[in-house]
């Protein structure tokens, strides 16, 4: 189980990741970028609503929270096709690593696929949304760490 600590910290990067792409989409020319970009908001709001379950801030959902994971799981598994293309912009956080090292990258959204659709089925509780975070956000960190600016 997690610390209250642990998860908080979890959420509060979550909040920060929303908020950054928010301003991020700003002024984006580039319409492969911009789709990037949505895609990877996508994720980055269902993180964001299941964040505020676990935080208390709204009232746990199973079937919500199953279903924001499912919608991870779905963008998860569209983000190497997002960025099959060495697409570039200013606004772009994406580094060039990511083409580099496409099979990695690949990897790494298609585990997060894989983590968030078995949390698509196994999330009964509020007790159930710490773990849950902590391995989709230890999986995104990841990814973000190696391949985004």
């Amino acid at each position: 189980m997690l610390s209250s600590g642990r998860v908080l910290t979890i959420i509060v990067a979550g909040g920060i990741i929303v908020g950054s792409l928010a301003l991020a989409h700003d002024g984006v020319k580039n319409a492969a970028v911009m789709a990037r970009m949505h895609g990877m908001s996508e994720i980055a709001e269902q993180m964001k609503a299941i964040g505020k379950m676990a935080k208390g801030e709204t009232t746990f959902d199973a079937a919500q929270a199953r279903a924001a994971v499912a919608s991870i799981a779905e963008h998860a598994g569209a983000v190497p096709g997002l960025f099959e293309a060495p697409e570039t912009d200013p606004k772009s956080e994406a580094l060039p690593v990511i083409w580099e090292k496409f099979d990695d990258f690949t990897a790494k959204a298609l585990d997060l696929q894989v983590i968030a659709q078995g949390l698509s089925t196994s999330i009964t509780t509020a007790d159930d949304l710490g773990p849950a975070m902590n391995d989709l956000g230890n999986n995104c960190k990841s990814c973000h760490r190696a391949y985004r600016k």
